[in-house]
């Protein structure tokens, strides 16, 4: 009995695959195990292993990796001359028969060459440093607000209740509280002295927050974190530098109008505690072209994440859904004779798509802004969590517009896409009382219920 076979057409012929691991790489020239071999992981061991790949003619790799292992290989293959390809455990994970560090590798060779794999999206050298920047930045704000928290918890622990009566300790009025506190001062009436007269608590409140019980063990807790918080504050400003003088080195050569920097100013937005102190609203404009503090919701930290993540790459995604996708912001529709049995959205640390949650966070809990009523229809369906991804992924869209398209952001356009779904839903509410066929008597009970008439 003779059956059909079908052969899949070899499209990389000189490929090799490359399962990457912290201590050694298993490279794969063919579906032979024999010819499988390991390198270390020193610079001699990537110059043995590309030697190695020349020696067989290969021209095109494909490498899957965990963590950052994959980078200082990466980096080296690629100025050997190779294309390299950096492949996502998803697409390989599906390895038949037992699993081994040599299945893995010649399964990648194999998938590769039949022109199976994909490779993921990675930044130009130029957005790869910024980025590394930015996430040290983000390393030390949350160092500091570690310590700032622990500053908190000693001065609570001795009763000391400054966080009721400040809205932020590391204030002006904080900080001169806690120095006179380590200083040696006790007197609540002189720390009184000390608080701004814009706090809205009476002298009195302050007085009585400021008695406690002093404890040595906490004060040299105390002590130390204050130490640490003004470190890392002064490693954060350093790092804000840096992060301008790169910016404004590699920023296009775009002369902004005297009209449009009017408007830069117009949509300025107020400053967080964290946010970098030069200005990041001209030098995003110069990138992108489009101002993108016209949103409402997008905070400094949002932009910057954006500017340092991603930048001029942002034209590698021909779509706004495949802008989406690439953030996670998308269901992982999984559709199985023809009824879809999983919808969960993927999970990643993408910062970008972080940032994009905490904006749609901020929405949600707005009444005027104008992606409000979507916000609150999604949560009514599906919860606050679903409907905090569903704007991230709206506002996703909305900058790959404002950006690749140069449309401007257009609060008209949003009221009315909500205006439009109020209409449909009306129409749906209209065709299912036509079908329940209503007497007059049961139309006008109905309605009186909901204080309305009708005529």
């Amino acid at each position: 009995m003779e059956t059909n076979q079908v052969a899949f057409k070899i499209l990389h012929p000189h490929a090799a695959g490359i399962d990457v691991g912290s201590r050694s790489h298993l490279v794969a020239i063919d579906q032979n195990k024999d010819n499988v071999r390991e390198f270390g992981v020193y610079t001699n061991d990537h110059q043995q292993l590309i030697s190695h790949l020349h020696q067989h003619g290969v021209t095109t790799i494909a490498m899957e990796s965990t963590g950052s292992y994959w980078q200082t290989l990466f980096n080296a293959l690629q100025q050997a001359g190779f294309e390299v390809l950096l492949v996502a455990g998803s697409q390989t994970k599906n390895v038949k028969g037992r699993k081994t560090d040599v299945i893995d590798c010649i399964w990648i060779q194999k998938l590769h060459s039949l022109g199976l794999l994909s490779g993921s999206l990675l930044l130009s050298d130029t957005f790869q440093q910024l980025r590394i920047y930015y996430y040290h930045h983000l390393h030390l704000v949350q160092q500091s607000a570690r310590y700032s928290n622990k500053m908190q918890k000693a001065l609570r622990l001795m009763n000391i209740r400054l966080d009721v009566v400040l809205n932020d300790i590391t204030g002006q009025s904080g900080m001169a509280v806690i120095e006179a506190i380590l200083a040696g001062q006790r007197d609540p009436e002189h720390l009184v002295s000390l608080v701004s007269q814009r706090v809205k608590k009476s002298r009195q409140e302050i007085a009585d927050a400021l008695q406690g019980w002093w404890r040595d063990e906490l004060l040299f807790e105390l002590q130390a974190s204050l130490d640490f918080y003004r470190l890392y504050e002064g490693k954060i400003k350093e790092c804000d530098q840096v992060i301008e003088r790169f910016l404004v080195k590699y920023a296009p050569a775009v002369e902004v109008s005297v009209e449009e920097k009017k408007q830069l100013k117009t949509n300025r937005k107020r400053a967080g505690k964290h946010a970098p102190g030069f200005n990041l609203s001209q030098l995003a404009y110069q990138y992108f072209r489009t101002d993108l503090f016209a949103i409402s919701g997008i905070s400094h930290n949002a932009v910057l994440c954006l500017l340092t993540s991603l930048g001029h790459d942002i034209h590698k995604f021909p779509t706004a859904k495949s802008f989406a996708c690439w953030l996670g912001l998308v269901p992982n529709n999984k559709i199985s004779g023809g009824k879809v049995i999983g919808n969960r959205t993927p999970s990643g640390k993408n910062h970008i798509a972080k940032a994009l949650r905490h904006a749609a966070n901020s929405i949600g809990n707005q009444k005027e802004h104008e992606l409000t009523p979507f916000f609150k229809r999604i949560a009514f369906k599906k919860g606050r969590l679903a409907a905090i991804i569903a704007t991230a992924r709206k506002l996703a869209v909305i900058i790959w517009h404002m950006i690749i398209k140069a449309e401007p952001y257009q609060k008209n356009r949003v009221t009315l896409d909500d205006q439009k779904q109020k209409a449909l839903r009306l129409r749906h509410l209209d065709k299912n009382l036509h079908a329940l066929q209503l007497s007059k008597e049961e139309l006008e009970k109905l309605f009186s219920k909901h204080s309305l008439s009708v005529t």
